[in-house]
């Protein structure tokens, strides 16, 4: 039998994964991860990569909060090239360019863990991006209002980012960075539910 669950910790710094799990009324309490990414792990398919990263992100978390924790990480991918979150408005700006008028995939991983029994569920989602061809100040003026910065692929589908997307074929959540229902369903491997 499950548990309808109230209360999670969440070992991601980024606010919109923070907000989307509000936003289904979860009382949310972020904690801090010692998970450092590794460069030689850039080798794996960026699926693999993702749960990786978010597997690590978890073991590595902090033991305060509520006993279900969650973790994600997300990249993006575009032909052969994996996108993490640009480190300055120079990289931002060619990864846009690497993007205009180009479909990628967004690849977001989790794991979710339960700290009471050590029992946990990690798995990813993807979904394909169309963007429109964009004109270098298009690109300028979006990179000057700083939302690519701190962004995989440097841009946000949920800000004015939604404005360089013509299409996307997948989950729209797992672009903001958190596919909502995989999440729910692997909650509920665990006994817990969201709904």
């Amino acid at each position: 039998m499950s548990e309808r669950i109230h209360a999670i910790a969440l070992a991601s710094a980024s606010p919109r994964r923070l907000a989307l799990l509000q936003s289904i009324g979860l009382d949310v309490t972020v904690v801090r991860s010692a998970y450092e990414e590794h460069r030689a792990d850039a080798k794996l398919e960026p699926g693999e990569l993702v749960q990786l990263h978010a597997a690590g992100k978890a073991e590595r978390a902090e033991p305060a909060g509520p006993a279900l924790l969650i973790a994600a990480d997300t990249l993006v991918a575009v032909g052969d090239e994996v996108l993490g979150k640009p480190k300055d408005a120079v990289e931002a700006r060619s990864m846009l360019r690497r993007l205009s008028g180009r479909r990628h995939t967004v690849y977001t991983g989790f794991a979710v863990v339960d700290r009471l029994t050590g029992g946990r569920t990690i798995g990813m989602e993807s979904t394909a991006v169309q963007f429109s061809p964009l004109s270098d100040g298009e690109i300028e003026r979006y990179v000057a209002t700083g939302e690519p910065l701190d962004k995989a692929g440097a841009y946000g589908i949920q800000g004015r980012g939604a404005l360089l997307v013509t299409s996307i074929a997948g989950d729209f959540y797992t672009v903001m960075g958190l596919p909502l229902a995989r999440v729910a369903r692997a909650c509920a491997t665990l006994g817990y539910d969201l709904i």
